[in-house]
């Protein structure tokens, strides 16, 4: 028996109950909005709407090359905050305050810089706040998704003024409370107190219960200069590890309710497959059974164990028409340049003249299918009511699920709320809602709570995965290396599409998730970039930095062609070709730091050679060195350091910011040398990690990061764009050693013995 205790309202370890100043009993006059300032363009179906009206008076090319440049600039998804700040805080019964985010924690710590930006405004110490992740039953406004490394970067400004509203508005009723000016109010410890006579003070929870009506300020209440800040920057201790190491954390997988059951679901048999009939078969004859489910196109078993639902389902009876049996040739064939109409979404200058005259260099490059394979695989427990549907799911798109739930159930979306658990990785995988669905599904037939947990085959086979890419690339550089024209040709499955509706397809022609990373980034006079959407038989979608990785590795690959082509250092011809200016400037600052870091101009150790790449994502700039040796004998590559060099505006805290770093290298080590998923007689060929293996402790390189800022306040995504640079910088490190180009991932020993001998 599992000792995890029953699942909580909240995260909180030790719940309490809480006085929040209430939201509900606000006066019914209009609320003053705040309009929080956002970097980058949000991207809505307003916005969508007029592309397709100026479709009509420019023509469909040109909304689409201007919406790609609105997409590849953006700083993250869009979404609108709470703008009243009794949603995002409320005063605990010891005088300690909570904070309410709806952005779930993965992982990635974003739960602890969030916390920091609030104790910054709120003037409160920092074991003083505590914080809560909000379900769909909180008004959060439309941001309940977390994605795009876009927590921090989006939620910085309205929280700051949420916090700053908040405090103003306790402290104005403490003033009263104590007979003084506002202005004469200051915090301390968890109390107000008069400033000329600290022994005169009054809590915050006694503040927060002496009214029932609460007002927000008419006018903006000033937030502080971040060159002032004292609690964003330091690198403070993470808020989620205490649970975490005690097992009190609550994750998808430990949900549990009284008298919860288990569930399982019949799967086709390969991808393409289409059901003919389910039945029961013998199924409800099998031990712990407690319902089978057999509805349309849908299969599952409820029992008293996970282990007696998977052997029951097993029993059921299922046709299927298995359809086209799909091979990975095929599906390579269909994921190439010039397969369909290419769109155009960078267009500078007259490259395609320039490359119709002598070209100096083309290259070709290839990356396959890859899988999540998340630490924790997908869960959710589901509890339907007649007039209350919970779910308890391990998800990063809780306003998603909640929708999605209640269409498949059939129920008014406003009974249904999601509460997100702690997330055992996520990485775009946990966006989906399958599971979710299947564990209301099953709960409202067999009228008790059902928890569902997919196996790791089931999580390997049944998800959605990395679509492969194929790119080609041209280029022309004068005798001084400067890069005279540039042309990428790129070719992937779809990232974004799957989830959005179909006019968004229509509108954009190829998938901006995709292409992301695509564009070129340097100071070249001529370039352009076009896009070819391939669709596939099986479902590709949302993975961490969606297609960074892939053309960041083609981009930057094919940067180190250039450079020794033209016989250049491939740092130098870098560097020549970018400005001093905007985000070319930060480009070039972190290149040169993770060249300094690296020891650049030094000689490699024995047997080494150091590669360099870099990348622009959602603002931030990102640069690496990787230090790599091949074993020519048996073809395996080992990275031994790499040396990476970020700028991602305002840190918020330099620990978390540096752990996101070391874990993209991580997980860009294992998609360079390992990671690869295949299709064969139309099903996804790992089952496990045998087929499917991973980047272990003892092959980790050593990294070290440095972090510039830009100096103007802001900060910007983290989570993805250390995912871009990694690879390449191992090939373009290989490269260097063996003279020989790796142009196909994973890096693999059979592909390093085929091109290197």
């Amino acid at each position: 028996m599992s000792d995890k205790p029953s699942v909580p309202e909240s995260l909180e370890v030790e719940p309490a109950p809480a006085v929040p100043v209430e939201q509900s009993k606000q006066p019914a006059t209009k609320k003053r909005r705040w309009r929080p300032s956002r970097r980058g363009f949000l991207i809505g179906l307003s916005m969508v709407g007029g592309g397709l009206a100026l479709g009509y008076a420019y023509g469909v090319p040109w909304v689409r090359l201007r919406l790609a440049g609105v997409f590849e600039g953006a700083e993250g998804p869009p979404g609108s905050y709470p703008e009243d700040p009794t949603a995002w805080f409320e005063v605990l019964p010891d005088s300690r305050m909570r904070l309410y985010l709806m952005k779930v924690e993965m992982g990635q710590g974003v739960h602890t810089s969030l916390a920091q930006v609030a104790a910054e405004e709120l003037g409160i110490a920092w074991e003083d706040l505590d914080v809560a992740q909000a379900s769909t039953g909180r008004d959060m406004g439309n941001s309940l998704m977390t994605s795009g490394s876009s927590s921090v970067s989006s939620v910085f400004e309205p929280l700051l003024a949420a916090a700053a509203t908040f405090r103003a508005m306790l402290a104005g009723e403490a003033a009263t409370i104590l007979g003084i000016p506002s202005e004469q109010v200051v915090i301390s410890g968890r109390t107000f107190a008069a400033q000329q006579n600290p022994e005169q003070q009054v809590d915050f929870y006694t503040v927060a219960t002496s009214k029932s009506e609460w007002e927000v300020p008419k006018e903006p209440v000033p937030v502080k200069n971040w060159q002032e800040y004292k609690v964003i920057g330091q690198p403070l201790q993470r808020v989620d590890i205490p649970a975490k190491v005690t097992g009190r954390a609550i994750y998808g997988m430990d949900a549990r309710l009284d008298g919860m059951k288990y569930g399982a679901v019949v799967r086709p048999p390969t991808l393409s497959a289409a059901v003919k009939s389910l039945g029961a078969g013998t199924a409800a004859e099998m031990p712990g059974v407690v319902k089978v489910v057999v509805e349309d196109d849908f299969a599952g078993v409820v029992a008293d164990s996970r282990t007696e639902a998977y052997a029951a389902v097993a029993q059921m009876s299922s046709e299927w028409d298995e359809g086209h049996l799909w091979q990975q040739a095929e599906l390579e064939a269909i994921v190439t340049v010039g397969n369909g109409n290419g769109i155009t979404i960078q267009d500078v200058g007259n490259a395609a003249l320039l490359l119709q005259e002598e070209t100096s260099v083309t290259a070709e490059y290839r990356t396959p299918f890859a899988i999540h394979t998340p630490l924790e695989a997908q869960a959710a427990l589901a509890d339907v009511q007649p007039d209350r549907v919970r779910v308890w799911c391990s998800t990063q798109g809780q306003g998603f699920v909640r929708s999605q739930v209640a269409t498949a159930i059939g129920v008014d979306e406003k009974i249904v709320e999601i509460i997100p658990t702690y997330l055992g990785g996520g990485y775009g995988r946990k966006a989906g809602w399958e599971v979710a669905i299947e564990a209301a599904r099953l709960a409202k037939a067999a009228g008790v709570p059902v928890h569902v947990g997919w196996s790791r085959t089931e999580d390997m086979r049944y998800g959605y995965f990395r679509p492969m890419t194929h790119h080609k690339l041209y280029g022309r550089v004068d005798g001084e290396g400067n890069l005279l024209a540039m042309e990428h040709r790129q070719a992937s499955g779809d990232v974004a599409f799957d989830f959005l509706p179909p006019f968004m397809s229509t509108v954009m022609g190829a998938d901006f998730g995709a292409y992301r990373g695509a564009t070129i980034r340097y100071d070249v006079p001529n370039k352009r970039t076009v896009a070819w959407r391939c669709e596939l038989p099986l479902r590709t979608g949302w993975w961490r930095g969606l297609g960074l990785l892939a053309n960041t590795f083609a981009v930057e690959s094919f940067m180190d062609e250039l450079a020794s082509a033209a016989g250049i250092d491939p740092l130098t011809f870098r560097l020549r070709n970018l400005n001093d200016d905007g985000d070319s400037g930060r480009l070039k600052k972190v290149l040169q730091a993770a060249a300094d870091l690296a020891g650049w101009n030094t000689p490699a150790p024995a047997g080494r050679a150091r590669g360099i790449a870099g990348t622009i994502d959602v603002g931030t700039a990102v640069g690496m060195v990787a230090e790599v040796s091949v074993d020519t004998a048996t073809g395996k590559i080992r990275v031994h350091k790499v040396s990476a060099a970020m700028d991602c505006g305002l840190t918020v805290n330099p620990d978390g910011a540096k752990a996101q770093v070391e874990g993209n290298v991580m997980w860009g080590v294992s998609s360079a040398l390992l990671e690869e998923m295949t299709v064969e007689n139309g099903q996804v060929v790992p089952a496990n990690f045998d087929r499917y293996p991973l980047l272990t402790m003892k092959e980790a390189p050593d990294v070290q990061v440095v972090l510039l800022e830009a100096g103007d306040g802001k900060p910007r995504g983290v989570g993805e764009p250390p995912i871009g640079p990694i690879v390449p910088a191992i090939a373009n490190a290989v490269f260097a050693l063996t003279g020989k180009r790796l142009n196909q991932l994973p890096m693999n020993e059979s592909r390093v013995k085929a091109v290197i001998g």
